[in-house]
């Protein structure tokens, strides 16, 4: 499928937190036909999130943290509420996946399964984000967690039962696409 698509150009116009950069292509189209594009995309590295459950409290542990795009829309609440997630910064997805429990929820995990690998925003995000569900217990515990005040996070840990964090989702007080999919995974799996 690579043959179909000859890249002519690419610009780098920013390289801030992440690269903007604008492309130039061809894209043959089903009938045989090329057509030229211009597209633009975002990259800031791949990242992995994962969903914290406890199946014996049947609770899940999420996070709340202030996001900058969501109050810049005008979002009346920009403190949303997500699975912990983070860029991979060099690190494989599972190890990343774990090491973002840890920091953001002070939870350390074990057995982590993939439940996807998905591009959120395919039309100008090149970020990739690889989605566990692990499970964690009362001993699991091993910090308050928080996230890293060097790297900006002032994270709090909601441990919650499930069927509230599904309440949330459907009152539409969750709006993080990660967590709607691994929580939708775990009811449509029923895990708990």
């Amino acid at each position: 499928m690579r043959e179909k698509v000859r890249m002519i150009s690419s610009d780098l116009l920013s390289d801030n937190w992440g690269e903007v950069k604008k492309h130039t292509f061809e894209l043959q189209r089903r009938d045989g036909s090329w057509q030229r594009q211009v597209r633009e995309t975002y990259d800031r590295g791949h990242g992995a999130a994962v969903l914290l459950y406890n199946l014996d409290k049947r609770t899940v542990v999420l996070t709340r943290q202030f996001r900058f795009p969501a109050w810049f829309n005008g979002d009346d609440n920009p403190w949303l509420v997500e699975v912990p997630a983070g860029k991979l910064d060099g690190d494989d997805p599972l190890t990343c996946a774990k090491k973002e429990a840890e920091e953001e929820t002070g939870y350390r995990v074990h057995d982590l399964t993939l439940v996807a690998t998905t591009y959120m925003s395919p039309g100008s995000v090149t970020e990739r984000l690889w989605l566990y569900i692990g499970q964690y217990d009362t001993g699991s515990r091993i910090s308050e967690g928080g996230g890293l005040e060097a790297e900006g996070e002032d994270i709090e840990t909601l441990e919650l039962p499930f069927t509230e964090a599904m309440a949330m989702l459907d009152r539409g007080e969750i709006t993080d696409g990660k967590t709607i999919i691994l929580l939708q995974h775990a009811a449509l799996r029923g895990l708990l």
